[in-house]
């Protein structure tokens, strides 16, 4: 399971706000770290700097000081919707005669496809293949008289997840679907404002929380301050993964510190599958929270079983076959003096595919663990999510086609146990209707085609370009 994407604005007359961009992306690079980018603008001209890998790979201090102005917004992605490449990467800048804006999206658009072909149709061109330039270009495709009026058009037309930073040469918006399915909060800092995916982006950068932009609401920021409108009903439909994985565990949502909600979430497992065992473990970094929250509940002390590699991330280096074999230990060195004779509980975050957990088993076994007892943050994944997260289609989702007793043989533990449905909820300390569990039910806040390819509208594209090639050669 790969996260969403991270996204933050900033607008403040008085800051360095392509540096303060930067230091909030860097906050934010758990949420994605395939091409990380910042635009800014001094009132009359965006300015735009983007590129492949990690916020710290792209920008350096030459970079950054030509993004000047007192307006920016910068995002990380990880790719839900278009491949992972250079024209990709954003924020996306699009143009109309004199219009401009520049736009960074955290989230899934399931019509991207239909209002792609209706915007070609009418001569909107499009330099990448993701549905963020699909929203721009439906925005500047909008007859409102203002911007608000354009955002709000798109807004009755877009079906799905979005969180977005919009930059006009004179302007911020800050904009979040009817759903809410992905967070965004609003802060002060100094002078100005800021609007970024997650709160410990506004810790980093020494700016004070002031609320969750909310549900359809478009917020604008200029010259005269802050305004709030409608851009859509308020519906109810959060990521519930958002708490159990993807934020940060120093992150607020809702006003609950995810830390203490994962640390339920293990309390839960605990009362829920109790095991007669010596030690506790949380899979790093994900599950140490929740690791922590089972032993105090069971009372079974609690250790670091596993030592996790911070450094391990994409590399555009092959390994051989003998460091391909070694798998997860790239990533996971365990402590045989620790574990060794030890009947062990492994609490973790989720499991999806089922690709990774029997790895995690065969090294703990390796090295001495006489019990593993998995215990899962996560109710059994049985449905792909088309929200903005890159999860798996059905057909690879593990618990889509085995029963538990089935995942545990294949996963090679001695028990598994799943926390319900209720007892994530409990955990959360929110209703459950405030929530999109459609990963864990198949109930999706609206309709999806439960086989959609998040390259559709590459594959679009090639499919023009192709047709066009014909028409030259015809000719």
């Amino acid at each position: 399971m790969r996260e969403s994407c991270g996204v933050f604005g900033v607008y403040s007359p008085d800051e360095d706000v392509a540096r303060l961009t930067f230091f909030a992306l860097f906050a934010l690079q758990h949420r994605g770290q395939e091409s990380s980018g910042i635009a800014a603008s001094d009132g009359k001209k965006i300015r735009i700097y983007t590129g492949m890998g990690r916020v710290s790979n792209v920008f350096d201090e030459e970079s950054l000081s030509r993004l000047t102005g007192h307006i920016a917004i910068g995002h990380n992605r990880y790719s839900t919707a278009g491949s992972s490449r250079a024209a990709n990467a954003q924020p996306i800048v699009v143009s109309n005669d004199d219009t401009t804006i520049a736009i960074a999206h955290n989230g899934n658009i399931i019509n991207a496809t239909h209002l792609y072909e209706e915007l070609s149709g009418q001569g909107y061109k499009f330099r990448g293949t993701t549905d963020t330039e699909v929203i721009a270009n439906l925005i500047l495709s909008s007859s409102g008289k203002s911007w608000v009026e354009k955002i709000q058009y798109a807004m009755r037309r877009l079906q799905g997840a979005y969180s977005l930073v919009v930059l006009t040469p004179r302007e911020l918006f800050a904009v979040r679907d009817p759903f809410g399915v992905r967070p965004l909060c609003l802060g002060t800092v100094d002078s100005g404002w800021v609007v970024a995916s997650e709160t410990c982006a506004l810790d980093h950068i020494g700016a004070s929380f002031v609320r969750e932009v909310g549900h359809g609401e478009i917020v604008v920021i200029n010259e005269n301050g802050l305004e709030s409108y409608r851009g859509g009903a308020h519906k109810k439909g959060a990521c519930i993964f958002e708490y159990i994985y993807f934020a940060r565990p120093d992150s607020l949502i809702n006003g609950r510190l995810l830390y203490q909600a994962r640390q339920a979430m293990g309390a839960g497992l605990a009362r829920e599958y109790p095991v007669d065992a010596d030690l506790v473990m949380g899979v790093p970094d994900s599950a140490t929270a929740a690791g922590t929250g089972f032993a105090r509940e069971s009372g079974i002390p609690v250790v670091e079983g596993l030592i996790k590699n911070r450094y391990v991330g994409r590399t555009f280096i092959e390994p051989d076959q003998r460091i391909r074999d070694l798998g997860v230990k790239l990533k996971f060195n365990p402590l045989p003096q620790v574990l060794d004779g030890e009947r062990l509980v492994v609490v973790d975050d989720s499991i999806v595919r089922g690709t990774t957990t029997p790895s995690v088993v065969k090294i703990l076994r390796k090295a001495g663990a006489k019990e593993i007892h998995m215990r899962i943050c996560a109710p059994p994944i049985r449905y792909p999510c088309f929200f903005g997260v890159d999860m798996a289609t059905r057909r690879e989702l593990i618990a889509a086609q085995k029963s538990v007793q089935e995942i545990c043989d294949f996963i090679g533990a001695d028990s598994l146990g799943y926390l319900s449905i209720e007892g994530l909820i409990n955990a959360v300390g929110l209703p459950r209707d405030n929530f999109c569990l459609a990963c864990f039910t198949g109930d999706y806040p609206i309709p999806v085609q439960l086989e959609m390819d998040k390259l559709a509208l590459e594959t679009m594209t090639a499919g023009q370009q192709n047709a066009a090639c014909d028409e030259t050669d015809s000719r």
